[in-house]
């Protein structure tokens, strides 16, 4: 209910880019001015212990928004967006109402703003700072897009020395983060020649599980910069790994991506393209022009542009994050153009709050405005965070029999809980587990 609310509310709520519009700012709740004052944004939100969020100080009766350091609070197509998602609060009230055993609620915008409930303080850390972005996130990225299968493909000649190495690696890492269970993924490097960063994955992808993208992470930041690049071999040999994957009906049988990443493109590429992806165009090619120069922009451009993906020149690292994000709504189009809501469960992860074992519930939000339904325009992604305890409710020991047990596995392929797992303490994104 909350995603249909999300895009009734847009569809009924007409763009004000001179909007003024105050609303609970996580951040800035509660604080006051020299004056003694609320500051802008900073209203009173009377926050109270509650033991059902692990008696954090919150308030049942409203959500508010939380904005990473980069982006601006009062943006117009925050304050819009923020304003639209209003709608969202009494039917996060009314659910939890209805549903006591729910604990977060939340939507997450393409924008960058995160409206949680129930509403909390947020504070920064020790440099003053907020980095959380919801877009970020795991249950966000695997709501907004299908499976997908992509190969980066990262120039490493001579020209790449220094700052542009950086930022290449960061744009790398920046992409493995986006990328998930679902997905599955290899990293080709060039230069005078093609090298699998990893040459135990020469000519196949993997599954991008959490060891493979901290491993590729690893072996990335060892890249060094050296020789002359010559863009071709690497484009086909990802090529044919992406069709045979396509043809084996192995990987994630929906998108197929490479991401380009370069500081120029001179030799003809363009036979590779004709050859192996045209016409019917099934892998996109997403390209990221690393440094200020703009001397082959068009060159980069132009492989983006027809091969149905998308061109973003990255200059500083400070431009990575938002420029990588770009490639999610690309992708995200075909869902909407399918009417394709599903709802996605993630992997089993500990909370970090209750050390309880979770799972998030998700779903993607799209307009339904008529000047962009066709478009594919990706609002944002609600979710809810469930704990898997209420879940094994739903099978009592009682009705299982003697030797019976329950398990849970999701329509993405996690398997939950199970007798056999022995959970290991992780992070709050994902929880390791072994099988005995």
């Amino acid at each position: 209910s909350s995603s249909l609310s999300a895009e009734d509310a847009d569809l009924n709520h007409e763009f004000n880019s001179s909007l003024v519009f105050d609303y609970y700012n996580s951040l800035l709740i509660n604080e006051k001015d020299g004056n003694d004052n609320y500051v802008e944004l900073g209203d009173e939100l009377i926050l109270e212990p509650n033991e059902h969020f692990n008696n954090l100080l919150v308030n049942t009766t409203y959500s508010d928004v939380q904005l990473p350091t980069n982006v601006y609070n009062k943006d117009p197509d925050i304050l819009n967006g923020v304003y639209m998602s209003e709608a969202l609060n009494p039917i996060f009230v009314d659910n939890f109402q209805r549903d006591p055993t729910l604990t977060w609620q939340y939507f997450g915008s393409s924008t960058g703003f995160f409206r949680l409930y129930p509403g909390i303080k947020w504070m920064p850390d020790e440099n003053g700072v907020i980095s959380f972005d919801c877009r970020n996130r795991g249950w966000y990225i695997q709501a907004a897009t299908s499976p997908k299968d992509v190969i980066i493909v990262v120039d490493i000649s001579g020209s790449m020395k220094g700052l542009r190495m950086t930022i290449a690696k960061y744009t790398i890492i920046t992409i493995l983060d986006t990328l998930g269970e679902n997905d599955f993924v290899n990293i080709i490097a060039y230069n005078d020649y093609v090298h699998y960063v990893e040459p135990c994955f020469k000519g196949i992808l993997v599954q991008a599980d959490r060891d493979n993208r901290e491993h590729f992470k690893q072996l990335v930041d060892e890249l060094q910069a050296k020789g002359v690049g010559t863009v071709n071999k690497a484009v086909l040999e990802s090529f044919k790994i992406l069709r045979e994957f396509r043809e084996a009906g192995q990987g994630g049988l929906c998108n197929q991506a490479i991401m380009l990443i370069t500081d120029g493109a001179v030799e003809d590429y363009e036979s590779v393209f004709e050859k192996y992806n045209w016409p019917d165009r099934k892998v996109r090619v997403f390209t990221y022009l690393i440094g200020r120069e703009v001397t082959f922009a068009e060159n980069v451009k132009w492989i983006a542009c027809n091969n149905k993906g998308y061109y973003t020149q990255i200059s500083t690292l400070a431009d990575v994050q938002e420029n990588v994000m770009e490639y999610l709504h690309v992708l995200s189009r075909p869902m909407v153009i399918n009417h394709d809501h599903d709802i996605i469960w993630t992997e089993a992860y500990m909370d970090t709050q209750s050390l309880l074992l979770m799972t998030t519930v998700a779903m993607p939000v799209f307009s339904k405005k008529n000047e962009t339904r066709s478009h594919g325009i990706l609002l944002g992604v609600v979710g809810s965070d469930v704990p898997l305890r209420e879940l094994l409710k739903l099978a009592p020991r009682y009705k299982l029999g003697v030797h019976g047990y329950a398990f849970l596995n999701t329509n993405n392929g996690y398997i939950l809980s199970h007798p056999d797992l022995r959970p290991l303490v992780g992070d709050s994104d994902a929880l390791s587990t072994v099988v005995t």
